[in-house]
């Protein structure tokens, strides 16, 4: 992979990349989605395999296009030293959030810690060659599944300060989500913004990665259902196909020539845009609103079909309301200032 003349020149403008924002998008509905599930308590296999996608997709996704936009930002960067400081800024902010966010009572297992650390560790591998981030990425898959075992299998790890305990999980034993597992989505997500978003042989091997992954994954899960966790190389193998899927998808109905398909695809990401250029800001109000709603009223046994509307529709209109009217989501903006890369209120929309 080469960085083109052509993502050179289109990074050094100021009018905004499609296709990281439409990324973000998904990123960001797809997280909506699967925190309302909980609304949703008794659906059929038909709605609850979706969400169950939807669900597993959204943090490896978030990553890629955290690594995109690190290149991004990379690219455009006339000083080594601010670029690390505002991107190490940028991540204690995360985390701050994070921890905060998690003592609100939601059933949200907030994710917003584990991206500052990804950035901690992930932005100054960029600074290397393609072929070592490459190498660097592979070596984080081929390591995550023994590693998180052992860390979480680890007596000392359990006796430690919590705090210490904390930054264990972000690192190798969260649940849900763990450093050592986004590394590797971080670093192709640059990559792939260095290649270049085209059609060409790299985006047709992806396609077809993303179908053997996720096949493997399934025929794997199938043979030894008890064998898999979020961590291990099943799970990675998930995450990947699903990822990939995407990104394929999104980069082929970009890049469309055809002027009616164009239209077609510019129109239906008109919504997923705004949800992208806002995606901090959605998030912090969505848990807002199912903490408060937890606090209130407890986790649903039955069907509330007026949570489910107000977390995913509710706060998909609302972003693509703010970003058609006022423009820089309101997190955003203050996270440019505190980096001290501000933003406008109203923003490029091309």
């Amino acid at each position: 992979m080469t960085t083109t003349a052509a993502t050179r020149a289109r990074s050094s403008t100021t009018q905004r990349l499609p296709v990281p924002d439409v990324l973000r998008g998904i990123a960001i509905i797809a997280m909506l989605v699967a925190h309302a599930a909980p609304f949703l308590p008794n659906v059929p296999w038909v709605v609850q395999f979706p969400t169950t996608q939807l669900n597993a997709v959204a943090s490896p996704l978030f990553a890629l296009v955290m690594g995109i936009s690190a290149q991004i930002v990379w690219n455009r960067s006339k000083s080594v030293g601010t670029t690390l400081l505002q991107q190490a800024i940028r991540a204690a902010i995360l985390i701050v959030f994070g921890v905060w966010m998690a003592t609100w009572g939601s059933w949200v297992a907030v994710i917003l810690a584990y991206l500052g650390v990804l950035l901690i560790v992930g932005v100054p591998l960029l600074l290397f060659r393609t072929r070592t981030v490459l190498v660097i990425a592979a070596v984080f898959v081929v390591i995550s599944q023994p590693v998180v075992a052992a860390a979480r299998s680890s007596i000392w790890l359990m006796t430690q300060p919590p705090a210490v305990r904390e930054i264990g999980a972000w690192i190798l034993t969260g649940p849900s989500y763990r450093l050592i597992n986004l590394v590797p989505f971080f670093l192709v997500g640059a990559l792939l913004f260095r290649h270049g978003f085209r059609r060409d042989r790299l985006l047709a091997g992806l396609a077809g990665l993303a179908v053997a992954a996720y096949a493997a994954s399934w025929v794997g899960e199938r043979l030894a259902p008890r064998a898999s966790a979020s961590g291990d190389y099943l799970d990675t193998l998930h995450d990947i196909g699903l990822v990939f899927a995407v990104y394929v998808l999104v980069v082929l109905a970009v890049t469309t020539r055809r002027d009616g398909i164009r239209r077609f695809w510019d129109a239906v990401f008109v919504p997923i845009r705004a949800c992208g250029q806002l995606a901090l800001s959605l998030y912090l109000l969505h848990v807002a609103v199912i903490a408060w709603w937890n606090l209130e009223y407890g986790r649903p046994a039955e069907n509330v079909y007026l949570g489910w509307l107000i977390i995913v529709p509710g706060m998909i209109a609302i972003g693509w309301l703010w970003w058609r009217f006022i423009g820089t989501g309101p997190v955003e903006w203050l996270m440019g200032l505190a980096t001290g890369r501000r933003k406008r209120w109203r923003t490029t929309r091309g």
